[in-house]
């Protein structure tokens, strides 16, 4: 059973990741925010445990996360009456477990001898794994420095309902589109989103490039 989850890490990881950015055009938003989303990024972090299976003291480390995330965020969450709480230390958290996730399905893409749909898969998913490292790094400067970032979608709002435009800032600033509905004004904020720009290039254009290269070089031989 563990073997044939293993087989599919990939897949698990990067469907639950979809489901996190995309349920609320299924799901009425309030219900998906309040309710749905807190389990999916549960799911996401199982899911991400996966990955790291074969090291076993990330793996330890972060089962311990999870069950803390289950008890504490999870709860919270769906209560959205406490979420604030510890805000900082929690998104820093997942921060650092994102960072470790990506690192991972890079390397793990990178060595691949083959390049078959689960590569591919792989491949796509620590792609979208980048921008909610961004996301949970620009939270964090946000907790830390407020008003660091401004813009039409955030200004005059708390902080629970700048999220959503965060994580859309995440990924336009990832893949470099910048239509400058939100812009960074503090120093940090803007080294971040430079940091951003230049992972998301270094990613397409390397590691990309990379796997495309294996493909068609094995599709040649065959």
């Amino acid at each position: 059973m563990l073997k044939q989850l293993y087989k599919n890490r990939f897949s698990f990881f990067f469907f639950s990741q979809l489901a996190i950015l995309f349920g609320s055009l299924v799901f009425p938003m309030v219900f998906f925010e309040e309710k749905l989303m807190p389990i999916l990024f549960l799911i996401n972090i199982g899911a991400g445990i996966l990955l790291i299976a074969k090291h076993k003291f990330l793996f330890w480390m972060y089962i311990i996360l999870f069950v803390g995330s289950l008890m504490v965020y999870g709860i919270d969450a769906l209560q959205r009456n406490q979420i604030e709480n510890n805000m900082l230390i929690r998104f820093s958290m997942y921060f650092l477990f994102y960072v470790t996730v990506s690192i991972s399905i890079i390397k793990q893409v990178w060595d691949a001898k083959r390049v078959n749909r689960k590569v591919i898969v792989g491949l796509m998913s620590g792609y979208v794994s980048l921008g909610f490292i961004a996301f949970f790094m620009f939270t964090s400067i946000e907790l830390y420095q407020p008003e660091s970032f401004q813009g039409v979608l955030i200004e005059g709002y708390s902080l629970l309902e700048k999220l959503d435009s965060l994580l859309y800032y995440s990924y336009i600033t990832m893949l470099t589109i910048g239509y400058g509905e939100i812009v960074p004004v503090t120093p940090i904020a803007q080294k971040a989103a430079i940091l951003v720009g230049l992972i998301g290039q270094f990613y397409t254009v390397i590691i990309t490039a990379v796997v495309v290269e294996k493909y068609i070089r094995h599709s040649v031989k065959e």
